[in-house]
């Protein structure tokens, strides 16, 4: 058995002990781990709405709800994988690339043993920052990035170049992803210029908007994920917009006429054998979160990423 677990929540209630990502243990090692959770609370990125910076805390909160066994991919991904939450990065609130340094810092040693990351933000500014810290160790990533925005615009008020609306754009600069092996889902709402959607696959990218995705089934889309992405290692970042407001309203930029609940993470279930390195689920916004709607949503994420991290390695 691994050697770090979560709880067991028929021995001590949900509601009891310090809030962990799925109540697994907070240490700070990188002994004996498959795969770490760590929060990454920063908002500066954002363009509109802020409050993200208190999304890690709510996530971990609505998390202590995942238990063990994943009925829908068959398998338990805490009796294959020792899983721990390594804690939070020490950002710099307001400075975004100070705190982009202390993102890729916490990350680093994680990277440099083997373990799977999982990046619970944040604004999705972060992302770089998290590619940093793993393409130092693997090379250039494939990026397989649930949202309803591509992130990949130049620069936003008179030329700023780090925001979560140019994560990817400078990560294709620092050469830390394969654009060619990488895949943008679920592109939706209005944008700046009739180019916008265009120039992420001038970059390589293979894109499908929301009305390309819904046309199609998981399976087929799980089978695009691994044909595009093929043997590359890949980072799986995953922006809470993605889905339908209606189905998470606590989030800062929101596009209506998206996915539901259940077609999202369908799509998300449907990508395995993808050998995946890194991931995160980023721009949950708890004040705009009644009932903590989004939180949840989000947390079932980061446990389906951990699912197929598990079937990876039980394969």
């Amino acid at each position: 058995m691994p050697r770090y677990q979560p709880a067991d929540s028929l021995q001590s209630p949900r509601f009891t002990g310090v809030r962990t990502f799925a109540r697994l243990p907070h240490l700070q090692t990188t002994e004996d781990v498959d795969l770490a959770v760590v929060g990454l609370p920063f908002d500066t990125g954002a363009t509109f709405k802020v409050g993200a910076r208190f999304g890690p805390e709510s996530v971990r909160s609505a998390s202590a709800m995942l238990r063990a066994y994943n009925v829908e991919l068959d398998v338990k991904p805490f009796d294959i994988l020792s899983c721990i939450d390594y804690g939070d990065a020490p950002v710099v609130p307001g400075f975004i690339e100070d705190s982009h340094t202390a993102i890729t810092a916490t990350l680093s040693p994680l990277a440099k043993a083997g373990i799977v990351t999982l990046g619970i933000g944040g604004d999705h500014s972060i992302a770089l920052a998290e590619l940093r810290a793993l393409s130092a160790v693997y090379g250039p990533l494939a990026l397989v990035q649930f949202d309803s925005h591509g992130d990949l615009w130049d620069s936003y008020y008179g030329g700023h170049k780090y925001t979560h609306g140019t994560p990817f754009r400078r990560a294709l600069e620092e050469g830390l992803l394969r654009p060619e092996r990488s895949v943008q889902l679920g592109m939706r709402g209005s944008v700046y210029d009739a180019e916008d959607l265009q120039m992420a696959r001038d970059f390589g990218f293979t894109v499908l908007t929301t009305t390309e995705l819904l046309a199609r089934t998981p399976a087929e889309i799980g089978a695009l994920v691994r044909e595009r992405v093929g043997d590359a290692l890949a980072f799986l970042s995953f922006d809470v917009d993605f889905f339908d407001p209606a189905y998470c309203p606590g989030t800062g930029t929101p596009e209506v006429g998206g996915p539901t609940s259940f077609q999202g993470l369908g799509y998300l279930r449907a990508c395995t054998g993808v050998h995946w390195v890194g991931g995160d689920v980023v721009e949950v916004l708890p004040a705009l979160d009644h009932a903590q709607i989004t939180a949840h949503l989000a947390a079932q994420v980061g446990y389906e990423f951990m699912s197929l991290v598990a079937l990876n390695k039980r394969s």
